[in-house]
């Protein structure tokens, strides 16, 4: 009677793995996360920050523009930046760096690195893209010198003339046609 029932009975799904989606479903997963994101962010009413795919092709690199906040020594200024999306999206943060030359005790001014606790090892898959962005823009108006990528631009944090004065040496203002 037991074999009776358990072939008319529907067939059990197989347990779940502990982690959600197999490697060739995760990218619809990062897609859906990622398209869900770029719909929030073009939505808000966050002042100063914006970012979208570079292509329709691709979901994975975004350009953004970041304005420096008001009553800030970055105040008037704005930076382009590059996210990447790795393909474990949110589990792993984006990588993300100034394309416009920022001079900043926590960004390198050469390769556009950021030194971010979110982005590194304090990351958590709660965070947006919107969350990041705020975060960097807060970064600007203060930043963390206690853990400098740039040490001449943390060494001169302190003096706002002579950081004013190197700030404008190395920025350059943003065009349509600048990337």
């Amino acid at each position: 009677m037991d074999q009776i029932t358990s072939a008319l009975a529907p067939p059990r799904a197989a347990p779940k793995a502990a982690v959600s989606g197999t490697p060739s479903e995760m990218p619809g997963s990062v897609t859906k996360r990622l398209s869900n994101e770029l719909m929030t962010l073009m939505m808000s009413s966050s002042p100063g920050i914006s970012a979208f795919p570079k292509s329709d092709a691709n979901l994975f690199e975004w350009v953004g523009t970041i304005e420096g906040p008001a009553a800030t020594i970055y105040a008037g200024l704005a930076f382009r930046i590059s996210i990447s999306f790795p393909s474990n999206y949110p589990y792993t943060a984006p990588t993300i760096k100034f394309e416009t030359p920022c001079y900043h005790p926590n960004v390198d001014i050469v390769g556009g690195a950021i030194c971010l606790d979110i982005l590194q090892d304090k990351w958590s898959a709660v965070y947006s893209v919107q969350t990041v962005l705020l975060s960097l823009q807060s970064l600007l108006g203060e930043p963390n010198n206690a853990s400098p990528l740039n040490p001449d631009a943390a060494g001169l944090w302190n003096s706002p003339e002579a950081f004013k004065i190197q700030l404008m040496k190395h920025y350059r203002p943003l065009t349509d046609a600048s990337t």
